[in-house]
């Protein structure tokens, strides 16, 4: 009987522990969306803002063949098409380049080259392993101070909230074109990220790799490999 009553006990305190769980990573998501939302604008407020430093375009994926996805392909064409109409003169691609095998940012250079970029206007930030790690190097690094990001609108709202709190003017442009495979997971693994890089800004751990200072205002071509 006593067993029973113990079990039962360790049942309910699982049962709070998860609900209150649950409602703390609800409340942290919230925070996150509510304190981000408002610096989401549309291209045209975006080609208005005075004083941009650069366009960062977050990576996230490219095909064996060396090839965008079609969310990287959609979040190159805004970028490209911000710094068309005005909004910035330097473009700053930030994603994976930590293996010789696997390469998102010279695929994201090599792209807007062909649209008729200049190279030396469009940077690489080989170390962007992470939203975290691709803002706290956009300000580190490439000493940027005023920034647009552009990636698709569910991811904005961290990557916004990150960029503030580690002293970044940002604001963000959706670049949400199509329906893309995989959103609900996707969806779900923001929701606990956006809990983990709430404590991120807070405690400001540095990235895997910082580096040689390059600033956005100058060569992009310093960024080639």
């Amino acid at each position: 009987m006593k067993n029973r009553r113990s079990f039962r006990r360790v049942v309910v305190l699982s049962i709070l522990i998860a609900f209150a769980g649950a409602a703390a990573l609800s409340g942290l998501n919230s925070h996150v969306k509510i304190s981000a939302g408002e610096r989401i604008i549309s291209p045209e407020e975006a080609a208005g803002l005075p004083g941009v430093d650069c366009i960062l375009v977050l990576g996230c994926g490219v095909w064996a063949d060396g090839s965008p996805t079609p969310m990287l392909t959609d979040r190159l064409e805004r970028g490209i098409e911000l710094y068309e109409d005005g909004a910035s003169g330097k473009l700053l691609m930030s994603g994976d380049h930590g293996r010789l095998i696997y390469d998102e940012v010279n695929v994201m250079k090599q792209y807007a080259v062909s649209a008729g970029i200049p190279s030396e206007n469009v940077f690489m930030d080989h170390a962007g392993f992470s939203t975290y790690d691709s803002l706290y190097r956009a300000g580190e690094i490439f000493r940027a101070e005023k920034i647009i990001i552009v990636t698709q609108s569910y991811h904005l709202y961290r990557a916004l909230y990150v960029a503030a709190g580690l002293g970044l003017e940002a604001y963000g442009v959706g670049s949400d074109q199509r329906s893309y495979a995989g959103q609900r997971y996707r969806e779900a693994r923001e929701f606990l990220a956006r809990a983990k890089d709430f404590f991120a800004v807070i405690f400001r751990p540095e990235p895997r790799f910082l580096g040689e200072i390059i600033p956005v205002s100058g060569d992009g071509d310093l960024t080639n490999d």
